[in-house]
């Protein structure tokens, strides 16, 4: 969306910057508890809060860009984590359908979605049986 709108990379509401800050992640999980959340306001906080810091967390696991703006507006400094093994999502379709997407696809199945299932698969059998 920044690029869209033509706001630098490097800009505080640049590409992971604000949107991808903790604090980001309090307000929009504020606002769409109190806006959307019906019952179990405070399990909907943490789901929506948790999906979107999680998305920072991830990108600061890449192997590009600039680093993840965690703690903007009031540290401008960006971050990456030491262990970066997923690769870096080229910019534009027409570049994700490369050899270089094709590598990225294999990069977050290995270190996102496989995980993922296993963790699920690991809670669901520790799920009590009725």
């Amino acid at each position: 969306m920044a690029f869209n709108l033509e706001i630098p990379y490097s800009h505080p509401f640049g590409h992971r910057g604000f949107t991808h800050s903790v604090l980001f992640a309090l307000l929009w999980a504020g606002l769409l508890a109190l806006l959307v959340g019906k019952s179990r306001k405070y399990l909907f906080f943490i789901t929506v809060f948790s999906a979107t810091v999680s998305h920072g967390i991830l990108d600061a696991l890449t192997t590009g860009g600039l680093g993840v703006g965690f703690f903007i507006p009031f540290n401008m400094e960006r971050f990456f984590f030491p262990f970066r093994p997923i690769k870096v999502s080229p910019i534009g379709v027409s570049k994700f359908f490369s050899e270089w997407g094709f590598q990225v696809i294999i990069s977050e199945l290995k270190y996102i979605a496989i995980p993922c299932v296993l963790v699920l698969l690991f809670l669901y059998l520790l799920k009590p049986k009725e």
